[in-house]
């Protein structure tokens, strides 16, 4: 009896392992934390059709808003671990915990690539009485709580952001909160607001377009998509403490996904982002790629779970200290 369950369990794993060996049988879910038109959707839209043809099955792209990602990544954490659903996010699981909104963070899914990183901007609506920051700051004190500030909740770049600046100059400003910086930037142009920390990646279209302007430059040194802005660092010198920093853009999967699921969307997308039209666009949108797995993601993403949760909650907006997760101080 004992001779036939062995044999039985043998034949199991026999049959077993070729099943993953053979992923993908079928098309796959991406699910992306942010709205259409966003940086992270737009990252997402254009280096996945290349990881597509890699894989031979369609990567089916949805995007799932609300609790600043929250809700995407506990969607995708809730399904099995086995590949087909990835999670398409930015860099806010990496401040859950601190900030109460879930008990995951970037730590219960395995990094398939970290594909780039963007650069913060403040951008204004074109009709704002203020050109730089030096300006909007003297607006903004001079008009308490007129200045109406575009926001994707807690823990989103643009709550980072502000944080910092708030670490500077103390302001009393209105915040709105969107879906992400998609829907922001809309009603940006609309009038709806004035001012919105946001993605380069996301926002040098519209700057290009003359549909809104750049008011300051979140980064130690000038770009060349931005000729005439000063780094942040010329009026706050304050901010080198935390600079560069920037969001980060990455498709993961749940932990314990099998080896050979891992390793076939890695290289699938290692593959995708080395796509020339990849690289073209991400550098036309101001974004640095990054093309990282394994060891190399990992670290990156403790680190930035690290500058960014102890940022908010130096800046007095977290819920939790870091340290009751572990969360060394950088």
């Amino acid at each position: 009896m004992n001779k036939r369950l062995i044999c039985a369990l043998a034949a199991l794993s026999i049959i077993a392992a070729p099943a993953f060996a053979e992923f993908p049988k079928k098309d796959i879910q991406g699910v992306i934390q942010w709205g259409a038109g966003g940086s992270t959707d737009t990252v997402m839209r254009s280096v996945t059709p290349h990881a597509e043809k890699e894989l031979g099955v369609d990567i089916v792209m949805t995007n799932r808003t609300g609790g600043v990602g929250a809700i995407a990544t506990k969607f995708v954490y809730a399904k099995k671990a086995d590949g087909y659903t990835l999670l398409m996010g930015a860099e806010n699981p990496q401040m859950y915990k601190t900030l109460g909104l879930a008990n995951l963070d970037y730590g219960d899914f395995t990094p398939i690539n970290i594909l780039a990183r963007g650069i913060p901007i403040f951008v204004a609506n074109n009709d704002a009485p203020f050109n730089n920051m030096k300006e909007f700051t003297e607006y903004a004190k001079a008009n308490p709580g007129m200045v109406k500030v575009g926001s994707t909740g807690p823990g989103g770049l643009t709550s980072i952001v502000l944080a910092m600046l708030d670490s500077q100059v103390k302001l009393d400003l209105t915040n709105i909160p969107y879906n992400g910086d998609g829907p922001a930037l809309t009603a940006l142009q609309s009038g709806a607001l004035d001012v919105m920390p946001a993605v380069l990646g996301a926002a040098i279209e519209h700057v290009k377009a003359g549909r809104m302007k750049v008011i300051g430059l979140v980064d130690v040194k000038t770009n060349d998509l931005l000729p005439g802005v000063s780094p942040i660092t010329e009026d706050f010198p304050g901010f080198s403490s935390f600079l560069p920093w920037g969001p980060f853009f990455g498709v993961f999967v749940k932990n314990d996904t099998p080896k050979a699921a891992v390793d076939k969307l890695v290289a699938a997308y290692h593959t995708a982002a080395q796509n020339p039209d990849f690289i073209d666009l991400m550098n036309k949108r101001g974004f640095s790629i990054m093309n990282v797995a394994g060891p190399e993601a990992e670290k990156f993403l403790n680190t930035y779970r690290s500058v960014s949760s102890w940022i908010v909650h130096d800046a007095g907006f977290s819920k939790k200290s870091p340290e009751e997760f572990g969360i060394p101080r950088p």
